[in-house]
């Protein structure tokens, strides 16, 4: 489909000629490989090789760590456009740059740096390890213990919906050094998936998004170096608030890219689809269904990407950031759903893409925060004089 000019005048020229290498990346590589991985609920490793190779898994490192030297408004741009043809394949690359190279960039030591960056640049995909059972919303109620011993912490405990677990071979993994002191005793430490006590155990079988693995860590007295430790110990609190403010922006990406997906298959079917003698896209009442999802659309991109552009600019985009997963997420949802409602019976079989988009849509409203989460965000900064 040709690029509308309503998307495209937001980019520069090296954005836009970026953006078309991702879309040609997405739809030969990607494309032909959707479906039989999400009937299967897991990723090939030849996608995940083939991102790597294209330099997708480390836009933002430097290049003298192994990576692209882009910014953070290319990662933007490189979730949107894989998600447009699959959700799960974004959100792997989502996790892999805005969450766990940003927070190596901006924490570690430059020791920690060049042991790690290069590493997930080029070969090894990384996982956020945050939730647990008891810890959801409520993200630094943390069970997960380390205990200080010696030269090391060793870490003990359990975490839940851990992305991209399956396949990584580095997890930042937060837990408390003592309980008592709360959300300042969470701390970060690099973990390495073949040190002895560390292992992946469930692998979730969800509604949506079936080939991004989401799985259970176990932690049976991981013995960790203070050398492995992310910033210093008790900022694990800071560190996370801020680098889901980042995560918040690529999962508004995600869903303005879903969106996208599922609105061009309805456009095409709705002018393919012939009732009474014509396509069914001569409705006008279809007509206003397709501009009811292009203004959708339209305004979740434009919330995404001004809180992308505020990021690189070093301003503050903590509402914004909100603002855009909260839309983005009831946008993406709201227009798959249509997209299904207009393929019809059609488009509740497995035999047609949009159910996917369907399927796929509905986690953008819980994980990087829920949307009530995003909500009380939003009322707080609103009501304490940030006005949009």
């Amino acid at each position: 489909m040709t690029e509308r000019p309503s998307a495209s005048s937001m980019l520069t020229d090296e954005e836009q000629a970026f953006r078309a290498a991702v879309r040609e990346f997405a739809e030969g590589t990607v494309r032909p490989r959707v479906a039989a991985m999400d009937e299967a609920a897991k990723m090939d490793q030849e996608i995940i090789d083939a991102c790597f190779g294209m330099g997708l898994m480390g836009i933002e490192v430097p290049e003298d760590l192994g990576g692209q030297g882009g910014t953070f408004f290319q990662a933007v741009l490189a979730v949107e456009e894989l998600a447009r043809v699959d959700p799960s394949v974004a959100v792997m690359v989502d996790v892999q740059t805005t969450l766990f190279e940003n927070m190596v960039l901006r924490w570690a030591s430059d020791e920690l740096k060049r042991a790690i960056l290069p590493r997930v640049c080029k070969d090894t995909v990384a996982a956020y390890c945050l939730s647990e059972a008891g810890s959801g919303s409520d993200a630094f109620g943390l069970s997960c213990e380390a205990r200080e011993d010696g030269d090391a912490y060793v870490l003990s405990g359990h975490k839940l919906w851990i992305t991209n677990a399956g396949e990584a071979g580095v997890f930042a993994v937060f837990a408390t050094v003592d309980k008592a002191l709360k959300h300042k005793g969470i701390t970060c430490f690099m973990v390495d998936r073949d040190q002895p006590g560390f292992s992946v155990s469930k692998k979730e079988d969800k509604l949506g998004i079936r080939a991004s693995s989401t799985c259970e860590i176990l932690l049976d007295g991981v013995r960790v170096p203070k050398s492995r430790v992310l910033g210093e110990v008790g900022q694990g609190y800071k560190v996370a608030i801020e680098t889901l403010n980042e995560g918040r922006i690529g999962i508004g990406a995600q869903m303005v890219g879903l969106a996208m997906g599922a609105f061009e298959h309805a456009m095409r079917y709705t002018q393919e689809r012939q009732q009474f003698g014509k396509p069914i896209a001569d409705n006008q009442a279809v007509q206003f269904q397709l501009a009811e999802m292009a203004t959708l659309i339209h305004a979740a991109r434009l919330l995404v990407y001004d809180a992308a552009r505020r990021r690189d600019r070093g301003e503050s985009f903590v509402t914004e950031a909100c603002y855009a997963k909260l839309f983005a997420s009831r946008a993406a949802e709201r227009v798959a759903s249509e997209a299904v409602n207009l393929y019809g019976g059609y488009g509740f079989t497995h035999e047609f893409p949009v159910e996917k988009y369907y399927r796929d849509a509905k986690i953008g409203q819980i994980y990087e925060g829920t949307t009530n989460m995003q909500l009380q965000t939003i009322a707080k900064r609103v009501m304490g004089g940030d006005l949009p």
